[in-house]
């Protein structure tokens, strides 16, 4: 993979910090767009700092970006949640996060896909969450993380005689900021949610990125249109927080 250029979104923790170590450590060169730098250094690491729900500020990056670097894949890991009951849901939190899961990464792909095409190889690894299968207080977000199934399929049947695929990883529950967001901090709350998790044990960033990492792979080109969930098993079952 030595020489590739990637665009992770949301890079600079979490999910996105350990797809961006795994791409750095497989030789990528890596360009991470969050609304803030992370804190790690490497001089295949380059950090673009826009909140990606700007619609016209994600447009800008993007174009800089791909102008700037031979990028050949995109990783929408960049994700927010905005939980409320369904008598609670605002248009504008569903607006938002539309946004950001959708618009964001159509954004980011069309720039990308002159120098993709050019290369005739290209990987497109959209984010999305085991929570699209649906989960009480997500109406916004399970929504616009279903809709990364749909593009990524279309995107497939459109792209693949380029030598392009586009893939979805749907994560959960993974220890991060947005986990915590639902579950406290005290391992006994943690604890509590690993029992409920067929594999009993509650996920880490490196679970996810390992799987982004199967799709991102150039020998991986016979994949595409496809979605793993990367779960621990609660895409068979049900879960709640």
């Amino acid at each position: 993979m030595s020489g590739r250029v990637a665009i992770v979104t949301g890079g600079s923790a979490g999910i996105g910090a350990s797809i961006c170590n795994h791409l750095l450590d497989a030789g990528w060169t890596v360009v991470s767009m969050s609304r803030r730098a992370g804190e790690r250094a490497h001089p295949r690491l380059h950090a673009i700092e826009v909140d990606l729900g700007d619609v016209e500020a994600t447009r800008g990056a993007a174009l800089d970006a791909c102008a700037r670097f031979p990028v050949t894949a995109i990783v929408h890991n960049a994700g927010a949640m905005r939980p409320a009951l369904l008598p609670d849901v605002a248009v504008e939190d569903l607006e938002a996060l539309a946004a950001l899961h959708l618009t964001a990464p159509l954004l980011l792909v069309q720039a990308a896909l002159p120098e993709m095409r050019r290369q005739r190889f290209g990987r497109i690894v959209l984010v999305s969450s085991r929570a699209a299968l649906g989960l009480a207080t997500r109406t916004a977000y399970s929504a616009t993380k279903s809709g990364m199934f749909g593009m990524a399929r279309t995107w497939a049947l459109e792209l693949g005689r380029d030598g392009i695929t586009a893939n979805v990883v749907a994560p959960g529950p993974v220890v991060t900021d947005m986990f915590h967001e639902v579950i406290p901090r005290e391992q006994a709350a943690i604890d509590a949610t690993a029992v409920k998790i067929p594999v009993g044990r509650v996920g880490v960033p490196d679970d996810v990125a390992r799987a982004v990492m199967f799709f991102v792979a150039p020998e991986n080109g016979f994949v595409t249109g496809q979605s793993l969930y990367v779960c621990g098993g609660t895409s068979v079952g049900s879960i709640t927080y």
